[in-house]
């Protein structure tokens, strides 16, 4: 199977021919017969796991998009796996509007406002002779953890982590990674409260550079 994937990678022809059968040129969908015939098959699906009528889920066979139990995804949100994995974990809520574009790692009791962007790719620009969707992607998973909540209108960009029980403010525009424990706000995002174990309250701090929290 592995030989055969690179052979068909290899050749220009073939790879442009299947692609084609599998999604309309200039419209990065699957058509209906891989979402209703092959989809199903290879992507695991939890019990009770609530996709809204109106929300569109663009995903291919050829990455994960795993969803664990008691994930919603509400009305109008785009989801896609055409450049990376997707992984929801346990009570997963993806708001009213809201785009999550693979690689993208969001773990038990992630939340999700309304209308907010995560993507874990850039569209790659270094060959000024190309228009920029015609470059390799510059991919960087992006890994929410969990019980994180990250409110309206938000954008998460590539390669970030945020890490578990934090709270990033709505509007907020997230570039670098977040400690566990931090609520964030701003563009960029800056982290203003952590939670003192000690004291057990949130405690203000004036913005540190984040450190990476485990996962």
């Amino acid at each position: 199977m592995n030989n055969l994937k690179e052979k068909i990678k290899q050749n220009g022809k073939i790879k442009r021919f299947i692609l084609l059968l599998i999604s309309p040129s200039r419209n990065p969908r699957p058509r209906l017969w891989v979402r209703l015939f092959i989809n199903p098959f290879v992507h695991k699906r939890g019990k009770k796991v609530s996709i809204h009528r109106r929300s569109r889920i663009d995903v291919f066979p050829w990455h994960r998009f795993d969803l664990c139990d008691y994930v919603t995804i509400e009305d109008f949100a785009t989801i896609n796996n055409g450049a990376g994995d997707l992984y929801f974990g346990e009570n997963v809520r993806i708001g009213i509007g809201s785009v999550v574009i693979g690689p993208v790692i969001l773990k038990s009791g992630v939340g999700l406002g309304q209308h907010v962007f995560i993507s874990g790719f850039n569209h790659g620009y270094k060959d000024t002779s190309k228009n920029s969707s015609d470059q390799e992607l510059d991919k960087r998973p992006v890994i929410v953890d969990k019980d994180s909540h990250i409110g309206a209108n938000s954008v998460i960009v590539a390669g970030v982590h945020i890490g578990k029980k934090c709270q990033i403010g709505a509007g907020s525009v997230v570039t670098k990674d977040i400690p566990d424990y931090s609520v964030a706000v701003g563009n960029p995002a800056k982290v203003i409260k952590r939670y003192d174990f000690e004291k057990k309250e949130w405690v203000k701090t004036s913005f540190m550079p984040p450190s990476s929290s485990s996962l």
